[in-house]
């Protein structure tokens, strides 16, 4: 599993039962859209909302846009439909609420082959997520991330998760240290990404700087978001500052340097590249683009 294969620095909150908000879900320039059919909608809505997110799939250009969904947890009666429809949608990415165990993914893995079976969509081609959602889940996280070679990413809900160990959000997040330290490393360890849960207050900007700066500096790939006018300041403190995208440079002309030579070794200024370095370099340069701070090129561009 790649888990550098795209950029996932905000990954957006649409409620399935909103046809305005699935409309113009694709003009913010998240980089993923989560369409949710579970906490945004009310029981007697399920049925119409996952019909509605069917419909939107199949008429509504959403650009480059990475498609995922938020089914409802594996113990509901909307679980096995929300699978089935999404699937033959063509959604690319199914994200689990309330994913506790390593067991409930590959149950949620068995569920979506059989789909893809059913309406002929690729084998394989449906990822997966895991909303980490408890302590249970949080002591369960390594083997969640790597219950299937299906899976993308896992992602923090800090709502349920704070509700489950008996207090809420504080403006310094220590409450969410040790959950976002674990989900963190258990998805470093099996390759794939992480995410960090919302920010709900929309009226503290500066507290929505100051989270999505310490989850940048401990290496989530990036945020979810439930507001469009939250993701350029999340986007903005992702963006790679000149002195590392020069450095980045220095790499990639090194490693062209190398594949001109057809050598396996990488060198820059007398030392050897290795590996962590050319990734960590490719990952800024994709960075710099999506920010146009540079083109493709790598040309720096004027702002």
């Amino acid at each position: 599993m790649n888990a550098g294969e795209r950029l996932r620095r905000t990954m957006m909150f649409v409620p399935g039962n909103s046809p305005a908000m699935l409309k113009d879900a694709g003009i913010y320039g998240a980089d993923s859209i989560m369409f949710d059919l579970e906490d945004a909608v009310s029981l007697s809505e399920k049925d119409a909302a996952r019909t509605l997110v069917y419909e939107s799939l199949q008429t509504i250009d959403y650009g480059e846009a990475e498609k995922v969904v938020r089914i409802n947890s594996i113990d509901t009666p909307y679980y096995l439909d929300d699978v089935r429809v999404m699937v033959k949608a063509g959604i690319e990415v199914i994200r689990l609420a309330k994913t506790d165990t390593a067991e409930m993914i590959q149950q949620l893995a068995k569920d979506t082959a059989a789909a893809e079976k059913e309406f002929n969509q690729p084998v394989g081609s449906t990822k997966l997520m895991a909303a980490i959602e408890s302590a249970r889940a949080v002591v369960n996280a390594n083997k969640i991330a790597a219950a299937s070679p299906r899976m993308m990413g896992i992602a923090l809900s800090a709502e349920d998760y704070t509700t489950d160990l008996k207090t809420h959000r504080y403006p310094d997040g220590q409450e969410l240290s040790y959950g976002r330290n674990v989900i963190l490393h258990a998805a470093r360890a099996a390759g794939i990404c992480a995410f960090d849960t919302v920010f709900t207050n929309l009226d503290d900007e500066a507290g929505l700087i100051r989270e999505t700066k310490l989850i940048h500096q401990l290496g989530f790939d990036g945020k979810s978001v439930i507001n469009p006018r939250q993701i350029p300041i999340i986007n903005q403190i992702y963006e790679p500052t000149q002195f590392e995208i020069e450095q980045a440079q220095e790499v990639i002309t090194a490693i062209n340097v190398a594949h001109e030579k057809s050598s396996g070794v990488i060198a820059l200024k007398g030392q050897m590249v290795d590996r962590p370095v050319v990734m960590r370099a490719q990952r800024v340069m994709k960075l710099a683009i999506a920010s146009n701070l540079v083109d493709e090129e790598g040309n720096y561009l004027e702002k």
